[in-house]
């Protein structure tokens, strides 16, 4: 698939909260930017080796203008430290996308619970869901009111959203919004990894749609040496013990597109020929590891001991 990819204009650059900001961005020349749906995320390129991802939380019938929000993370990897300290309006940065495995599938019901900079892909979501015509309700925690990305927009909403501040209210009241469900009722989620593993041990597979920012744990397991054979340069590679799928490939001369290495962002997603991933990633569903159709190289291994990747 062949994605977008352009340098946008920072139109736009405001606090919503303590330590978040959001970039509007719109392109130079005023040409419409692609279409995407609530859940969607793009890549922004703020320097060599420097590429992070952020959900859309603007309008999607605004084909003019892409808003993305962004955390200051003291402790980060560098992304946040340069859009707080050094992107500025005017200023161009080069986007890729978009793309989504968050989206919002139909249903009669909707929970949406969200943890800090996690309502940014929710709040296209409730504009969908209302749109709809669907019952929906939205619990939305974080440290304090004040660190609470756009509760000003959400208070349109009225009693369907429980804004929760934990130095206000504690702990997210998971059982109040998540214990005896109607039939048909989908969970959406996004937030720290903690809240996520909370949600999912009250749901049901099926109903929870997560995204995670940082990496779920993994069970720890031993790797072993496996082939990849890429099918459309037609080399035949080892992968070793000690490196990924994607180091290799690269190593090879191999172009391909990558960015959190960590299986969080789906940049890498590859399609699988033949041969069984093992699946380590955040990104895809149960029924997509069943399928093994697809892996994301950064992460995933063989449980075999051979794959065919479209490469």
């Amino acid at each position: 698939m062949t994605l977008y990819e352009a340098e946008l204009v920072v139109e736009r650059r405001e606090s919503v909260a303590d330590g978040v900001l959001a970039l509007t961005l719109r392109h130079p020349l005023g040409e419409e930017l692609p279409c995407w749906e609530p859940g969607a995320h793009i890549d922004v390129v703020l320097g060599p080796d420097l590429e992070r991802q952020y959900s859309l939380c603007g309008d999607p019938a605004d084909r003019r203008a892409w808003r993305v929000a962004v955390l200051r993370e003291p402790d980060g990897r560098g992304g946040s430290a340069y859009v707080h300290g050094q992107l500025g309006q005017g200023d161009k940065v080069r986007v890729r996308g978009p793309r989504n495995h968050f989206a919002l599938k139909p249903a009669p019901r909707y929970r949406f619970v969200a943890g800090g900079i996690g309502i940014t892909p929710i709040l296209p979501m409730l504009a969908a869901a209302e749109e709809a015509g669907a019952e929906w309700t939205l619990l939305y925690g974080g440290r304090t009111r004040e660190s609470m990305a756009f509760t000003e927009e959400l208070g349109r909403y009225g009693d369907r959203v429980r804004i929760a501040p934990q130095d206000e209210t504690g702990l997210l009241d998971l059982a109040s919004v998540l214990d005896g469900v109607p039939e048909g009722t989908l969970v959406y989620c996004c937030g720290p990894g903690a809240l996520l593993d909370a949600v999912e041990e009250r749901c049901p597979a099926g109903v929870l749609h997560v995204e995670r920012f940082q990496p779920k744990s993994q069970e720890a397991g031993g790797n072993t040496e496996f082939e990849v054979v890429l099918d459309r340069s037609g080399q035949t590679l080892t992968v070793p013990s000690d490196a990924s799928v994607l180091d290799t490939v690269r190593a090879a001369g191999v172009e391909v597109l990558f960015s959190c290495t960590e299986g969080t962002c789906g940049t890498c997603e590859t399609d699988v020929l033949e041969g069984t991933p093992d699946h380590r990633d955040s990104v895809l569903t149960e029924e997509e590891r069943e399928a093994g159709e697809t892996m994301l190289i950064c992460v995933s291994r063989c449980l075999g001991k051979r794959l065919v990747l479209d490469l």
